[in-house]
This record gives C-alpha cells, structure tokens and sequence, in this order.
C-alpha cells in the first residue's frame, strides 16, 4: 500500500531538520570544547556543512536498509515467500 504523498513529504522534512538540528549540535560542541579549533563567526558556515554531511549519512544508511530489508523478506531462505505478509483465509 502506497502513503499519501504529504505523508512521505513531512517525514523527509522531520529528517532533515533532525540531522540540520545534530549537525548544529556537534559544531556547538566542538566550538564550547576547543574553541581554538573553529572560531565562533565560522560556526554558521560549519554548522550548515555539518547537518548536509548528517543528512547525506543517513540518507546513504537508510537506502542500505532497504536493500537489505528487500532482499531478506523475499530472499531466497525463505523460498521467495513474504516474511510478515498478511494471509488472508477465505
């Protein structure tokens, strides 16, 4: 079964700004800890630099996941049957 589109949308954008939020953080972190390392009018710049690379991780990590999850309910093992797939008794 197909979601709705507006469904899809807002769960891509709830991850964005999730991983925007902990690229954010981790510079944040990084500045307070050794504030010789990155200078605080360079935090915006890093910041941003920082979520882009989150988002790009997790994106990569959630194709892998589907990959893996694909081949594993119709892989061979299980004799190309559907694992979790509903049965319907008529």
């Amino acid at each position: 079964m197909e979601r709705p589109r507006k469904f899809v949308l807002a769960r891509e954008w709830i991850i964005f700004a999730l991983c925007m939020g902990l690229g954010g953080h981790l510079v944040l972190a990084v500045i307070l800890h050794t504030p010789d390392r990155w200078p605080w009018s360079d935090a915006g710049v890093y910041g941003l630099l920082v979520g882009l690379s989150v988002y790009i991780v997790v994106q990569m990590l959630r194709s892998v996941w589907r990959l893996v999850k694909g081949r594993t309910k119709s892989g061979p093992e299980n004799g190309g049957k559907q694992s979790g797939a509903p049965v319907r008794l008529t």
